[in-house]
């Protein structure tokens, strides 16, 4: 556990957010590999299909992801009030609700995997492979909510640690099982859908036991219910955050498509840019976090003057971090893009740095997004930040749609510009109009306020 309420308040930042950013990571260069094992031992056929899969997964694990975020928010602030009871009843109301969440998906997903990849555009001759992917992985589904659920209590009380050993030692096992299930039994996809079931219920698993070892998060059998009053602020907060997390990759989706027109060298160039931005934007999500979570346990705890240092100290943070991602990427752009490349003249290479060359001196405005993500976030004031990500996705939708086929990958980079720009704005100029209201009122959560 970690009291954010009391002690420095960089190093509990810094102490929370490092596991954060080395577990994101660490799932980042996972699907890296795992995308190799498969291609490896399956072929590229299998690659496609579960490449056509995945839309579908991503955008119900961001909005589980999402619901889980509104829920972090009130244990948070249960925890910094050291309200354990109520607490232990948030934890109990959204792991109950997950269940019952992902029974629906079930139900619904796998009897509409085929109408659904259709709608994706899934090539016919890879269909079937996507679709016993995506029934075989949508049954591990439950454990996928109930490891975010559980991992968001973590966080709550501060332990961003015990979640990333959960992730790593998924990571890891499904990565063995891959090799087991397609490299030496051929299961082809449904064998590496089978593995990564598996590693999701393991890591579930280990999350409860660990969790269970943190005495405000020990839930007792009486105390497995769900409290209506919660849940429904829970969902309030929740859905607008599962909104925001689903509208990214549909907006993605959309982007990608347009980029798909504009050749095989462009669609390599931007797909590697684009992992490359997942690298250098993740550690300020987990800035973004640590910030949310100190900041809603000193509300919590009343400790309104101790809460606006935090977002202080969380901002120069961000904006520490973006100065050096925009001075690393601009001066390393060239030998990024040769990691992605099959050689050094290929003409992905000079898209990306054209691309790069544009985007790097920008980088501190995605910074200074996440940290005034995570001050609206502890305020509960979801609806601006999915306004403020609406913003951003949809002018870069509609300028890429516009500038790409006209000056080709500059176009991209540059609506990417304007997104962030705008989001800043209309975010920062917003924050400056809470900033006074928002500290001087109290803002608890509505359950009642009973200590153990």
């Amino acid at each position: 556990m970690r009291k954010m309420t009391e002690g420095s308040i960089a190093r509990h930042l810094t102490a929370y957010a490092l596991p954060l950013i080395l577990g994101n990571l660490f799932q980042l260069l996972y699907n890296a590999v795992d995308s190799v094992v498969i291609g490896r031992y399956a072929g590229e056929a299998a690659v496609a299909a579960v490449s056509a899969a995945n839309p579908v997964m991503t955008i119900a694990v961001l909005g589980v992801s999402g619901l889980t975020i509104g829920a972090s928010v009130l244990m948070s602030r249960f925890f910094g009030a050291e309200d354990n009871r109520s607490l232990r009843r948030e934890v109990s109301t959204i792991c109950l609700f997950g269940l019952a969440v992902s029974i629906g998906i079930l139900l619904v997903g796998i009897p509409l995997s085929v109408p659904f990849l259709r709608l994706l555009n899934t090539p016919e001759e890879v269909l079937p492979r996507a679709a016993d992917y995506l029934r075989i992985v949508l049954l591990g589904f439950p454990f996928t909510f109930q490891y975010n659920a559980l991992s968001s209590a973590m966080r709550s009380v501060g332990d961003s640690k015990g979640p990333v050993w959960c992730l790593a030692l998924s990571s890891v096992l499904n990565t063995a099982l891959d090799i087991l299930a397609v490299g030496v039994l051929g299961l082809d996809v449904a064998g590496a859908a089978l593995a990564t079931v598996i590693a999701q219920a393991v890591s579930a698993g280990m999350c409860l036991y660990l969790m269970r070892r943190i005495p405000p998060l020990r839930l007792s059998r009486r105390e497995l219910r769900i409290d209506r009053a919660l849940l429904k602020e829970t969902l309030s907060i929740g859905t607008v955050t599962a909104l925001q997390q689903v509208c990214l990759p549909l907006g993605k989706v959309l982007i990608q498509s347009v980029i798909n027109a504009q050749g095989v060298s462009m669609i390599a160039a931007f797909n590697a840019c684009t992992r490359m931005d997942n690298f250098a934007i993740v550690p300020e999500q987990s800035i973004s976090s640590a910030l949310m979570t100190c900041m809603s346990q000193n509300l919590g705890a009343g400790k309104k003057d101790r809460a606006r240092q935090a977002f202080r100290v969380g901002l120069a943070l961000e904006l520490c971090y973006g100065f050096f991602v925009c001075a690393a990427v601009y001066l390393l752009r060239r030998p990024i893009m040769l990691l992605f490349a099959p050689s050094p003249d290929a003409a992905m290479v000079g898209l990306g740095v054209t691309y790069l060359s544009i985007l790097a001196p920008f980088y501190m405005l995605p910074a200074f997004n996440n940290s005034i993500q995570g001050f609206f976030r502890s305020l509960k004031r979801m609806r601006v930040t999915l306004g403020g990500t609406m913003l951003q996705m949809g002018t870069r939708v509609i300028l890429i749609s516009v500038l790409v086929p006209q000056i080709g990958i500059s176009g991209a980079a540059w609506a990417t510009v304007t997104g962030w720009i705008l989001m800043s704005s209309l975010e920062g100029l917003y924050c400056r109009r809470v900033w006074k209201c928002a500290f001087r009122r109290e803002d608890r959560p509505t359950a009642p306020q009973n200590a153990d």
